[in-house]
């Protein structure tokens, strides 16, 4: 029902542009991750780029079509009030003992979800699995992505419980696609994460903490502009749309303090960093000569196998 009436809001509000990181997004922190990657890695990764940030949008094809798939993108921290990030268990055999599982996937398993790609994503390296290792890659950063957005932590996720319809896609689409060609995304070489499952509830916290920020500071740029300025009109595949000016979104961008352009580079260097850790995990397989093979979607069900923790 979220994933309907969020979808639906961007059809009826006016303002067309995708859901979540955008397209565009997703597609450029993939790419630029793969190049924080170690020699031994980017004989692979840097082969494959095109799949890797192609792919990186597979999770929001799915979301709509495939039962159990849409949760797995967020979590709605203030369901479980103001002490969620102390209340919550960090692993998920703790958090369905605690907490009954259809409430928790109800108000989105993004961060335990995430944890179970990079095991995956683990055991394929372990089996040099070259169509699992892309696959997975791909999918995890999408996964890491989404839960460095501030309102993928959040029931008022696109601003419908205070009247600010859109911002979701304005902050994570908009802004990205008007401004990342000035933004600078070399953020250093992957570097092992000593506790991949801490990293990404630490990661959601520092999210959740800008919620505020994002909200608020919209509210009041709004305030002190007229309503033609705010949005414009622009053709978009042979229709002409609505979207939030050029102006306004780059004021909203200063006024976050470049908040989108941070959120990017975190994604790419945690994107990378995980992409590597799991690599080292495995035993830093040899990637140079895997075998060709082609590469086919993943089949997925709801995610039976939340029931591992860090080592």
């Amino acid at each position: 029902m979220k994933i309907f009436i969020l979808f639906s809001s961007f059809l009826f509000s006016g303002i067309v542009g995708p859901v979540f990181w955008g397209f565009y997004a997703h597609t450029l922190i993939n790419k630029q991750a793969v190049y924080s990657l170690p020699p031994e890695m980017m004989v692979l990764f840097k082969k494959e780029l095109s799949f890797i940030s192609e792919k990186a949008v597979n999770p929001d094809r799915r979301r709509y079509a495939v039962k159990g798939e849409a949760e797995k993108h967020y979590i709605d921290l203030d369901h479980y009030g103001d002490s969620a990030l102390y209340m919550l268990p960090t692993y998920w055999p703790e958090a369905i003992q605690k907490i009954p599982e259809d409430s928790l996937r109800a108000n989105g398993i993004g961060p335990w979800s995430a944890y179970i790609t990079f095991l995956s994503l683990t055991k394929a390296f372990e089996q040099k699995n070259k169509a699992a290792i892309l696959r997975l890659s791909a999918d995890l950063g999408h996964y890491l992505g989404d839960l460095n957005v501030p309102l993928h932590t959040t029931k008022n996720y696109n601003g419908q419980l205070t009247g600010q319809d859109g911002i979701h896609g304005f902050w994570e689409s908009r802004i990205p696609e008007l401004l990342a060609k000035n933004y600078s995304f070399w953020v250093g070489k992957a570097e092992y994460i000593e506790k991949p499952q801490f990293a990404i509830w630490e990661a959601v916290a520092a999210s959740h903490s800008m919620v505020d920020s994002v909200l608020s500071i919209e509210k009041e740029l709004t305030a002190h502009f007229p309503e033609d300025q705010k949005y414009s009109y622009e053709e978009r595949n042979g229709l002409t749309v609505r979207v939030y000016s050029r102006d306004f979104t780059t004021a909203y961008a200063l006024a976050l303090d470049h908040q989108v352009e941070r959120q990017m580079r975190k994604s790419i260097k945690m994107i990378a960093d995980f992409w590597y850790t799991a690599w080292i995990n495995a035993g830093q397989p040899e990637l140079h000569s895997l075998d060709q093979v082609i590469i086919e979607e993943e089949k997925l069900t709801p995610d039976s196998r939340l029931k591992v923790r860090d080592h």
